[in-house]
């Protein structure tokens, strides 16, 4: 049984806490953060206890796993604590807020042997998993392009640390990363970074940015993000292959859909996942988690995983910033 303790009473943490004590292999056993009122209103929710400081859950409860769902720019700190306590770690993306810091925090909890997990849920949601699959299978035959979106509104967060770019990345660090990884799951290792955006223009709650991926293996991706929708979460993804395209748009009836070459033309077919509406993806990436620490087992996103998210991020806000192609070593 896996005791765990959550840092972070807002959004992200509340689903992390829901998500563990419903878990029959693992216990939750405290809710931390600074706003002490918040952490005892998800506490009492969770039938738990709260704490201010994680120092403090830490001597009293004795977690066994610490998960970190607080802004960014905290990530580091908290987990050079939990590495230092021998507690496993499960840290929201991104891991941080620059590469040396996200080097850092592997560097601390392989020295310390405890695991350390980024949840990039993308790699949970069925209609991407299942993306990844047909890919992988060849149903498109090789992939030559893809072209994904990503476009919501500006969260303000805890006293509104969204909307200091220079704390969050913008949407590239907080909405991108998610096509980044689950890309890099795809096709491996990227070899150059090119982007545009409105990273260093200042506009209040509104940031874009539209990021070139060119692979190792070849294959080109369009990357959009976008903070400018008033209401609503659009994602969508279109991938091109030598023998058909692959197309998903969440806001459609058929979201997943496939058209193949034939002699005689083209046809189109819904192969959108029967289980795409109920499953919880958030709840699936944790619960790989927590199996894989009683399994004594590496799960699917390892540290170098999410040190490469982190690197592709700093170099498409690089290449916004100075309008240069970014080439990774």
């Amino acid at each position: 049984m896996q005791k765990v303790a959550v840092i972070g009473a807002g959004k992200m943490g509340a689903m992390h806490a829901k998500a563990y004590a419903a878990m029959p292999n693992a216990e939750l056993v405290a809710i931390c953060d600074p706003r002490l009122d918040a952490a005892e209103e998800l506490a009492r929710t969770n039938s738990t206890r709260s704490f201010e400081r994680i120092e403090q859950a830490l001597r009293e409860v004795d977690p066994t796993v610490v998960d970190i769902c607080t802004p960014t720019p905290t990530h580091i700190d908290y987990i050079k604590t939990a590495a230092a306590a021998g507690k496993h770690i499960c840290c929201e993306k991104p891991l941080a807020r620059s590469i040396s810091q996200a080097m850092e925090a592997a560097r601390l909890c392989e020295e310390a042997g405890v695991t350390l997990f980024v949840a990039h849920v993308l790699r949970w949601f069925p209609e991407y998993r299942r993306l990844r699959d047909l890919i992988a299978g060849g149903v498109i035959g090789e992939t030559v392009e893809v072209r994904t979106t990503r476009c919501g509104k500006a969260r303000p967060g805890v006293d509104h640390w969204f909307s200091n770019l220079q704390m969050s990345g913008g949407v590239v660090l907080d909405l991108m990363i998610h096509e980044f990884d689950w890309l890099r799951s795809c096709y491996g290792s990227v070899r150059r970074v090119y982007g545009k955006g409105l990273y260093n223009s200042h506009i209040p709650d509104i940031d874009y940015a539209l990021v070139t991926l060119k692979f190792d293996s070849g294959v080109i991706a369009h990357v959009e993000g976008s903070w400018a929708r008033p209401s609503g979460f659009v994602t969508s993804v279109e991938v091109a292959g030598t023998e058909g395209l692959l197309h998903f748009r969440n806001t459609e009836s058929k979201a997943l859909t496939i058209e193949r070459k034939h002699k005689g033309g083209e046809c189109s077919e819904d192969i959108t996942p029967p289980n795409m509406a109920v499953v919880d993806p958030y709840n699936q990436e944790l619960e790989h988690f927590i199996g894989c620490l009683d399994a004594g087992i590496t799960p699917d996103v390892t540290p170098e995983d999410a040190i490469e998210a982190v690197r592709i991020c700093e170099a498409a806000l690089r290449s916004i910033t100075t309008g240069e192609p970014v080439t990774l070593a």
